[in-house]
């Protein structure tokens, strides 16, 4: 009788191994799979591995990677929560969720999963990148200086972490600051586009016109249809008074990137300079729907709405601008006394 008990418990192990094996194995089906671009294939491993195990972590997470690559966001979040709630200690899960409730402006909710991260795993750096760039959508600029500058000091050699802190020096008004990170940025890699493009915007704010004009010209160099390049060219065409050229790259923008917020204003500032006043507000609306933390949105709803002769709403809106530094104090006193 011992030995039939020590018979059914080599069989048993046996089939626990078995099962454990083929459930390595359609992951390494799947994995396979994407990056021979066959995404169905992969999705279809992978839930038959969960037809083996409904819990087992890593195919969870793989589908909400492959949801998440293909801009899917909302399935993502939820194959994400299947995988953290099977395995509460899957580090990597958590920062996955965090990066899918990053770009569905979940902001707070990415928090939580950022900070059980850095919990566990203090030492790596893109952690704290993502803490960064959300702390900058918060507007916490101070909170994502502090974030990229820890991501920084975990990884020396990457640009995209210094062109980040340039940009949050830039949207702290810091420009010096913002030009020292950058140009160090390019001197790690003389190609980060990125890089060209924040230079750009600083000069601007500078009203250094022609520099910018040729920062924004290397950016287009390397990355010729960028629509945030493309956009931020045409914003700099509205500044000098160049319309057709200004409408032509804000509309190609807009083409490549429907989605674009930023695009969206600079069509509302050009309907403004027109005198489409009611199209300018459409257009500027819009833009604030698709992102509030657009730069000056408020400032220009303010000159749409004053133009036209509604001081209540124009005051409205400066007054965001103003609490915002969008606008200075003296401005906003001599138009809405």
């Amino acid at each position: 009788m011992k030995n039939l008990y020590w018979i059914l418990g080599i069989v048993l192990i046996s089939c626990m191994d078995s099962k454990e094996t083929k459930l390595q194995r359609f992951l390494i089906q799947s994995n396979d799979l994407v990056k021979k671009q066959n995404v169905e294939r992969a999705e279809h491993f992978l839930k038959e591995a969960l037809k083996l195990d409904s819990c087992f972590a890593d195919a969870w997470n793989n589908l909400g990677t492959l949801y998440f690559n293909q801009m899917k966001y909302i399935e993502a979040l939820e194959y994400y929560d299947h995988a953290v709630r099977c395995k509460p200690d899957f580090i990597d899960g958590y920062f996955n969720r965090a990066n899918t409730a990053y770009e569905l402006k979940e902001y707070y909710r990415a928090l939580k999963d950022l900070d059980i991260a850095i919990k566990n795993k203090p030492d790596t750096s893109t952690v704290y990148f993502l803490q960064g760039l959300i702390n900058t959508r918060l507007r916490k600029f101070d909170g994502a200086l502090t974030s990229f500058r820890k991501a920084q000091s975990l990884d020396k050699n990457n640009p995209e972490i210094l062109v980040n802190l340039g940009t949050v020096y830039y949207y702290k008004k810091q420009f010096d600051s913002a030009r020292s990170h950058l140009d160090r940025a390019l001197e790690l890699n003389a190609e980060e586009a990125n890089a060209f493009n924040a230079l750009a915007m600083v000069e601007v704010e500078l009203k250094n016109y022609p520099k910018a004009s040729g920062m924004l010209s290397k950016a287009l160099s390397i990355n010729p249809e960028d629509p945030y390049f493309l956009n931020n060219r045409g914003y700099l065409f509205l500044l000098t008074n160049q319309m057709d050229k200004a409408r032509a790259d804000i509309d190609l923008s807009i083409t490549l990137d429907p989605y674009n917020g930023w695009a969206y204003r600079n069509k509302g500032i050009y309907y403004l300079m027109e005198k489409r006043y009611e199209d300018a507000i459409r257009l500027l609306k819009r833009a604030e729907s698709s992102d509030s933390f657009i730069e000056k949105i408020y400032y220009y709803l303010g000159d749409a709405y004053d133009k036209q002769n509604d001081k209540q709403h124009a005051c409205e809106y400066y007054t965001k601008a103003v609490e915002r530094m969008e606008m200075p104090m003296r401005e906003f006193e001599s138009k809405c006394r």
